[in-house]
């Protein structure tokens, strides 16, 4: 079979060997993506798309008050589970239109904003009940599990 370098080549089960301690184990690898899938992602994420906006905001709008979630998380909730810097550009760019944005963090419960913005993003957080250790929440306590099945528009 002669496949072009555009076709799905890349979930064709590879297998490696861990030659450690003289271990002669083998571990299935994970599928291989396509070379030009994280730019594809990349040059999507910064198109207008209403209808992936419009899916993130309604999981936005679904972190209850007190709770965080991550811009990856909400991504992949939505249907887009790579597409979490589209997330961010959304709440960068975009008219907030009542969006709980200070609900959304780093994947480590970060805040990923700067200066002033981050300093409101803290305040608004501990003012919802939020506690922060240093710089981080932890999220073992306040993040919220995004169900997309159990948001409402």
């Amino acid at each position: 079979m002669v496949c072009s370098p555009d076709e799905a080549i890349d979930w064709v089960p590879i297998v490696r060997t861990l030659r450690q301690q003289g271990s002669d184990t083998v571990f299935p690898m994970r599928p291989v993506p396509p070379q030009n899938l994280k730019r594809r992602i990349l040059k999507d994420a910064l198109r207008k798309n209403e209808t992936r906006d419009a899916a993130f905001r309604r999981i936005i709008r679904s972190v209850p008050k007190g709770k965080v979630s991550t811009y990856g998380k909400v991504a992949a909730a939505a249907g887009y589970p790579l597409y979490h810097r589209a997330v961010a550009r959304l709440l960068r760019k975009a008219p907030l239109q009542g969006l709980p944005w200070q609900r959304i963090v780093g994947a480590g419960g970060e805040i990923k904003l700067r200066g002033e913005a981050a300093a409101e993003q803290r305040l608004r957080l501990s003012i919802e009940g939020v506690k922060f250790r240093g710089k981080r929440i932890n999220m073992e306590i306040y993040e919220h599990t995004l169900r997309s099945w159990e948001t409402s528009d």
